[in-house]
């Protein structure tokens, strides 16, 4: 039987059940709402959503989006000096791509949002934050668990752990559970995200560490995976992107691939659970929300 287990890091909110609210395509609809309220004289507050709706990251874009949706359905409106407020998204599609994210920060900033919330992506995060700092907005990251998010900027806040820790404990679970003594780590090629953690990896992993990086849009990943194997890895960590890692599961279940894999909390999405459903993989991931933690919850965000 496949195995999935997930560390629990910290509880921030959950991203991987289904929610209500409106789709993360509403970036149309959501600006002629804005006109239609400003004429009827309803008092409005916007929050950028700074996310991917597309790329590589569109799924765990779409996975924060809901929980931001989940959170704007719960709490629709807000009191602000004795007033009442309608709570209301304005979405802004990064792309998955750091090129883009600068664009999609500066769409938010000119559409007057009095916060943002995003990016799912390390890389994106970076790249937009130096335009909400220069605006003096203030962002909320949800899961961009870089240090350098943050870093330099004053306007850049958030709620998720940080990498440092996330790469210790991932090391730390590979050598007392498997009690492993050499490690495969595998990451896209300038990925900050991915690099960073296999650094963080790397540098608390007691024993012996054999690093690869993939080119951007690598399709096979048989050479990398065979070479985890041939070398005699007693795990392998792969904190990449769900696109990615969904391929790698793929082909490590039809190799009969017997090594434990390691993911980040890229890996907590449905999609790749799928593509590990039905086979031997051994799958770890580390995870910012286990479901059971909250009954209530639980069941609020399904419904």
């Amino acid at each position: 039987m496949k195995k999935f287990v997930s560390i629990t890091l910290a509880l921030a909110m959950s991203m991987s059940l289904a929610a209500c609210g409106a789709d993360s395509s509403s970036d149309a609809s959501s600006g002629s709402q804005s006109s239609s309220d400003a004429a009827s004289g309803e008092k409005v507050v916007k929050i950028g959503v700074f996310e991917p709706a597309t790329g590589d990251s569109g799924a765990g874009g779409k996975q924060e989006m809901l929980g931001m949706q989940y959170a704007n359905h719960m709490t629709p409106t807000v009191d602000i000096g004795g007033e009442t407020y309608k709570v209301e998204l304005v979405y802004a599609d990064n792309g998955s791509d750091s090129a883009k994210a600068p664009t999609a920060a500066s769409e938010l900033v000119s559409k007057d949002v009095s916060l943002v919330l995003g990016t799912y992506g390390s890389s994106c995060a970076m790249a937009g934050g130096p335009i909400f700092g220069e605006a003096g907005l203030a962002a909320i990251g949800v899961t961009c668990t870089n240090p350098g998010v943050t870093a330099g900027n004053d306007y850049y806040f958030r709620i998720c752990f940080l990498d440092p820790f996330q790469g210790t404990v991932l090391a730390n679970f590979a050598q007392e559970k498997f009690s492993a003594k050499k490690a495969y780590c595998l990451g896209e090629l300038g990925n900050e995200y991915d690099q960073g953690l296999i650094k963080y990896f790397t540098d608390a992993f007691d024993g012996e560490v054999i690093t690869d990086s993939f080119p951007t849009n690598t399709s096979d990943f048989s050479t990398y995976l065979a070479k985890a194997k041939d070398q005699g890895a007693e795990v392998i960590f792969c904190p990449v992107s769900i696109a990615y890692a969904t391929q790698i599961i793929k082909l490590a279940a039809s190799m009969g691939l017997e090594i434990p894999i390691l993911g980040s909390d890229t890996l907590d999405s449905n999609k790749v659970l799928e593509a590990a459903a039905g086979s031997d993989v051994q799958l770890y991931v580390s995870t910012f929300y286990q479901e059971g933690g909250s009954p209530e919850f639980d069941e609020g965000i399904k419904a």
